[in-house]
């Protein structure tokens, strides 16, 4: 086979290598722009299981690799005049150009053809006089443009800028991260070890920090002379240096994430960062074109044609790319976002760096170091004012809003159960209800309660506007505070434009065959082609519902909730009058943000004003309606959440989307968490978190990161209504209280849970 590479990075080489291992008889040749000893970036970073992969691939160059290896194990964060380190990390360090003379070697010893100072623009002719060529020229990749057409290209310029540079100054002992507060903003450093007299140093700052010191303008040696005086605490005279010779000005770039919609092309491939690419942060750019090196050849002895072998390339590639690439644009975006996170504390602040990605949970970094997690959980506890000493995971930290005290930080979240009868709650409710407040939760909601006949979503959902309704809530109530150590929230709202429909069961979110009621809306917009036009509220409809929600919030209080919360998410009444998506008036309810959050804030102060001050009230919005700036974006909800937070609103419960059969949402584990994230930590709101959130390993992150206060769990209660229970025993926490006839089952919990772990695999 006659195989041209064009690029002579790790990519190209460690292909070029791989392709001879399994046929010498291949005729394999690498073509390279620059000189054999050019190099532009400093250390790379890669993993003891990608070392494991490269050994199984080729042992003589692995084997040449590790001898010039600097290994680390812990990572050095210096924030805030605090030095926090934490161990078991496990990563290693090589200069690239030690790794490309290395690889040049041994592609040499193989017969590879390598050809320096060869500029390719065009792979074409390749095409036309090799069986196969690969693109592994870089992140600005000529093959790649020449076939945009067909790769389709998808290039994201990041927000941030950075310089990679060097330094003597060998940070040998950790990996770290540096945080200096500036006269024009925060800049930080990355900085790791590489050889036995150097270190990688990657500086890096916001656009806006980075315009004020007009880097743009510098030279490099200024630039340079700039970075050593902003981390001269940390350089111990030591200077910074640039091999970026070849780049006129400061040498500060923006990343470029790539991902293309396609890898090949008749017998072309793209390889490496041509293909994809992913954020420094994460260190895994080299090991994504190492491993994807191996995995071409493979599939080139192994698949019957070309074609298969590039089909299989990128079926099985892709996965991990994305993977990985999903990795990094957490981690970047995290930089990207770092001042949100400058008021934290130096431990939370350490706790959320580490596990930016979602690559690295709690209970990892139990495992990697189990001293230093203890110490946070220890420090989490003390600042929630726990009367536990010492370390314990933080969903079992108390938490109080106004007068509230919670033992967790679990809510049961709200979840229709679309059994009320006459908007009066059943006995079904009060199994569920008592069922999951003995479970363990620190709180418990009930579903929506609807204020009115006609502000039911179905004719199944429960109402404050009977006395029945509060006699039979009441009952559920007093079960709650005279059983559990559980508190109970209030949910009510008002369906809009969503009411009238059938229950889920039957035919989701349809209108019923008959009986319908009148809707009313904040303009007339049907929520589907299905449904009804609403009815556009008038002044006195308006404040008919309002009193309607003081009504109800009266009856909550009587009937003895701890808490309320008024609903202005998913497209009912409230939240059809806060995004654009539903609310088209034109008076002062309509236009602006202001004015569409004016009726919904109108009734919050109307409910506050009669709600028992001692008792917290908080709100739940859709923080994003997923269809782009047609609706509510996230920024959105940061100014939601401001105008709730000087209104008096006490948390924000933070949902996303059904406000559109439009909506567009990003799925994923924890994936409506960075809504509530950048809420509390942009306005310094206390916030819930919801969505996808199932382990408690994803509670634990959350809280001990910062991103929330509470954490909501709505389905895995529904499979589990003692889910907490089932958790402090899967952690081995003893401290959660579990109801007194059912202690003999808590023992034996205990018990088994401690017999899997010596005998793991058997009970």
């Amino acid at each position: 086979m006659k195989v041209a590479v064009l690029g002579g990075g790790p990519a190209g080489l460690y292909f070029a290598i791989s392709m001879k291992l399994r046929e010498a008889g291949h005729e394999v040749t690498v073509y390279e722009r620059n000189r054999p000893d050019d190099t532009f970036g400093w250390g790379v970073v890669l993993s003891d299981e990608t070392l494991t992969n490269l050994t199984a691939n080729d042992p003589v160059s692995a084997a040449a690799i590790r001898e010039h290896f600097a290994y680390w194990d812990d990572i050095a964060v210096l924030y805030r005049g605090t030095r926090t380190v934490s161990t078991g990390h496990g990563f290693c360090g090589i200069g690239r150009k030690m790794l490309l003379v290395l690889l040049q070697e041994r592609a040499r010893e193989l017969g590879v053809d390598l050809r320096f100072q060869a500029e390719i623009d065009d792979p074409r002719p390749f095409m036309e006089s090799h069986d196969v060529v690969i693109a592994a020229d870089g992140l600005n990749s000529k093959s790649r443009t020449v076939f945009a057409d067909v790769f389709q290209p998808d290039i994201d310029v990041r927000r941030c800028k950075f310089v990679w540079l060097g330094t003597h100054q060998k940070f040998d002992d950790a990996f770290t991260f540096i945080f200096e507060e500036t006269e024009h903003g925060w800049v930080w450093a990355h900085a790791y070890q590489f050889d036995n007299d150097t270190a990688t140093f990657i500086v890096e700052c916001s656009q806006k920090t980075w315009e004020k010191f007009g880097f743009g303008e510098m030279s490099k040696e200024e630039s340079i002379a700039t970075c050593e005086r902003i981390f001269a605490a940390h350089l111990d005279g030591h200077e910074l240096m640039s091999n970026a010779s070849h780049i006129r000005g400061s040498a500060w770039i923006s990343f470029p994430r790539v991902l293309c919609a396609r890898w090949s092309h008749r017998n072309l491939a793209l390889m490496g960062d041509a293909a994809a690419s992913a954020h420094f942060s994460i260190g895994s750019g080299t090991k994504l074109a190492l491993e994807s090196a191996v995995a071409m050849a493979d599939y080139l002895h192994l698949e019957p044609t070309l074609e298969a072998a590039f089909v299989k390339y990128e079926d099985a590639r892709r996965t991990e790319v994305l993977r990985l690439q999903s990795a990094a644009r957490n981690s970047l975006e995290w930089f990207e976002d770092v001042e949100r996170y400058l008021h934290l504390d130096p431990v939370q602040f350490n706790y959320s760096l580490l596990t930016r990605s979602q690559r690295i949970s709690h209970e990892n970094l139990r495992l990697r170091d189990p001293e230093w997690l203890g110490s946070a959980e220890a420090w989490f506890q003390h600042r929630a004012g726990s009367n536990v000493n010492g370390a314990r995971p933080p969903m079992f930290a108390p938490f109080r809003l106004r007068d509230m005290r919670l033992v967790n930080r679990i809510v049961v979240s709200p979840m229709a159960q679309y059994k009320a009868v006459d908007g009066c709650p059943t006995d079904w409710h009060f199994v569920h209800y008592a069922e999951r407040a003995k479970g363990g939760a620190g709180l418990v909601y009930i579903e929506m309660t609807c204020v009115t006949p006609e502000g039911r979503i179905t004719p199944g959902c429960p109402g404050f506007y009977k006395h029945e309704h509060e006699i039979a809530w009441k009952r559920i109530v007093d079960f709650v505070h005279r059983e559990t150590e559980a508190k109970i929230c209030a949910q009510i709202g008002h369906s809009g434009p969503k009411g009238s429909t059938q229950v889920p069961w039957e035919d989701s979110e349809a209108p019923l065959v008959s009986g319908n009621w009148p809707l009313l809306a904040p303009s007339t917009v049907p929520w589907s082609d299905l449904h009804q036009t609403p009815k556009e509220m008038t002044c006195q409809d308006m404040d008919e519902v309002r009193e309607a929600f003081v009504a109800a919030a009266e009856m909550a209080a009587r009937a003895g909730f701890d808490m309320l919360e008024l609903h202005m998410a998913h497209g009912y009444l409230l939240s059809a009058f806060i995004t654009p998506l539903t609310n088209r008036r034109t008076d002062e309810y309509g236009g602006s943000l202001e004015n569409r959050m004016r009726y919904p804030l109108e009734v919050f102060h109307a409910v506050r004003a009669v709600w028992p001050d001692e008792k917290p009230i908080s709100v739940r919005i859709s923080a994003n309606d997923w269809v782009g700036e047609e609706g509510i974006r996230p920024e959105d909800a940061v100014e939601i959440a401001r105008m709730l937070q000087a209104a008096g609103v006490d948390i924000c419960d933070v949902s996303a989307g059904q406000t559109s059969l439009r909506a567009e949402p990003v799925y994923g584990r924890m994936f409506q968490t960075p809504f509530s994230d950048r809420i509390r930590n942009e306005t310094g709101m206390a916030t819930m978190a919801v969505g996808n959130i199932y382990e408690p390993d994803h509670v634990n992150s959350i809280l001990m990161a910062g991103r929330a206060d509470l954490v909501c769990l709505a389905r895995p209660h529904l499979a589990d209504p003692y889910w907490t229970l089932h958790s402090a025993v899967a952690l081995g926490d003893r401290h959660v209280r579990w109801p007194d006839p059912y202690l003999r089952g808590r023992e034996q919990a205990y018990r088994l849970a401690e017999r899997r772990d010596i005998m793991p695999g058997k009970v």
